[in-house]
């Protein structure tokens, strides 16, 4: 399909570590259909990072080059692992449960010592590997000049608590790393004058720079953290896993709210008539990775071993296939989802 018959849409990624995997997954096989073009992208943690890429190799190389800057990007990822990741792979040529065993304990010892010692204690020299990671993927001198879509990534202010949300013309590594810094593992990154910690906690992630700066009406956005799961939590570490998915999708339920509520006043005539055009309707999409994940715990969010990255990958790609099966018409014409379902817990 040519460029200019590809239905527009705007991307928006959520952070979720390695499970970010899944994203890049679901933005492969969106590249490689065709039929959408990328107004804009919007990420936080995770997603920024791939956000960033995927805007570079859209940049470089159109829809070819997304795809290709993404597989770059993850390679790279689980190469620097194997010296970095907390959490340890399969070290066995079977799997008799051994690996899921020596993950779990990898992670309870790294949890333990981190909630114990600050980044500023552990690592001083604050090194980390992302930032090599993404300078080599990426030339952010580069990106900074694109043209192709627009790039929105947020991080939270440290001082203030407030979400900063870094457009195109200043986007950077600095930029990237904050979007994606746990206060936990990594010191704030200091970025003109200010300090910033993982963009998740206050736009998981953030909808609202498309209302103002994108053209494209459609938002898609590609859920990592779960929104609903059917069991109660009974561990301390599946209880902590579950409140930080409720944590990390708090602000997007609440942006959803909005959007829900500006379609309730326009699609019930509470506007007049010469006040309407202030207010976009916006049309939400949802790719949503619950059951695809839905059996991995949190240790998994740091394993960055390449069999396991590239498994997500593929389940990416086929919940992206099966939406597309579903809901490709809808883009353009209605959301594709129930906003107030997505939201209300029934009160």
């Amino acid at each position: 399909m040519a460029a200019s018959a590809a239905k527009r849409v705007n991307l928006a990624f959520q952070g979720g570590g390695a499970h970010g995997a899944v994203t890049w997954g679901v933005a492969d096989r969106l590249l490689q259909d065709g039929r959408i073009a990328i107004d804009g992208i919007s990420g936080s943690s995770a997603g920024a990072v791939n956000a960033a890429a995927l805007a570079y190799g859209l940049h470089k190389n159109g829809l070819q080059g997304g795809r290709e800057a993404l597989d770059h990007l993850w390679r790279r990822i689980s190469e620097a692992g194997k010296l970095y990741s907390p959490v340890r792979g399969n070290p066995f040529p079977v799997n008799f449960g051994a690996g899921d065993l020596i993950n779990t304990i990898s992670y309870q010892m790294f949890d333990a010592v981190t909630r114990a010692l600050s980044p500023y204690q552990l690592n001083p020299f604050d090194l980390n590997p992302l930032r090599d990671i993404i300078s080599d993927c990426i030339d952010f001198e580069s990106l900074r000049r694109c043209k192709v879509t627009k790039l929105f990534l947020s991080a939270t202010n440290v001082r203030n608590g407030k979400v900063h949300v870094f457009d195109t013309s200043h986007v950077s590594a600095d930029v990237v790393c904050a979007s994606a810094c746990l206060p936990f593992l990594f010191k704030a990154v200091e970025i003109d004058g200010e300090h910033y910690w993982d963009g998740g906690y206050m736009g998981n992630p953030v909808l609202f720079p498309f209302f103002y700066e994108a053209c494209a009406r459609d938002i898609l956005i590609v859920h990592v953290n779960p929104i609903e799961r059917e069991e109660v939590p009974k561990t301390a570490a599946t209880i902590m896993n579950r409140v930080n998915e409720i944590s990390f999708n708090s602000s997007l339920l609440r942006e959803l709210r909005a959007i829900n509520f500006v379609h309730k006043l326009l699609d019930d005539g509470w506007i007049k008539d010469e006040y309407r055009d202030r207010l976009r309707d916006i049309r939400i999409h949802s790719i949503r990775s619950d059951k695809a994940l839905q059996d991995y715990d949190i240790a998994s969010k740091f394993r960055t071993d390449w069999a396991f990255l590239a498994g997500l990958k593929e389940k990416g790609r086929e919940i992206a296939d099966q939406w597309l099966s579903e809901n490709f018409d809808a883009i353009g014409e209605r959301s594709s989802v129930d906003l107030k379902a997505m939201f209300d817990g029934g009160a």
